[in-house]
């Protein structure tokens, strides 16, 4: 269903022809509880919810920076755009975390996931916030 923030209709008409609801209740949830319509827990919601996932393959390009895995808690309250932007900031050492408890002093994967939790509960997500950053580029120390 897209993370709470949209409803793709071919997964509104799968969860209707199991005999399911999509109610919008602060986001569109599947009968008002779950933002997402595939997911392998919430057994109660079965067959509603499926736990086969959706699957895209897309070719990798050298211009290809970092991949974020992240759940709903971070995407309910933070855009693409805006997570992407906060990544590569981290990813180059101009963005860091007030605690420096997670993370190296150049920024990094983990630094990145933990910036973007941060910011996701500082927005008020009260969802669980699952991220991990991928780095798919190997970045130089003069790089900004």
């Amino acid at each position: 269903m897209g993370g709470g923030r949209e409803i793709r209709p071919d997964e509104l008409e799968r969860v209707e022809a199991a005999g399911g609801r999509v109610i919008n209740w602060n986001g569109h949830r599947v009968l008002g509880v779950l933002a997402t319509s595939r997911s392998i827990g919430d057994e109660y919601l079965k067959p509603f919810v499926s736990s086969k996932p959706e699957v895209t393959v897309i070719e990798r390009t050298e211009n290809d920076e970092f991949l974020i895995l992240a759940s709903d808690g971070l995407c309910d309250v933070i855009t693409n755009e805006s997570a992407c932007r906060v990544t590569r900031k981290c990813l180059t050492g101009r963005t860091r975390r007030r605690s420096q408890g997670v993370g190296n002093e150049r920024g990094g994967a983990a630094e990145a996931a933990a910036v973007l939790t941060d910011l996701a509960m500082a927005r008020g997500s009260k969802y669980n916030i699952s991220v991990i950053v991928v780095e798919l580029k190997k970045r130089s120390s003069s790089s900004c």
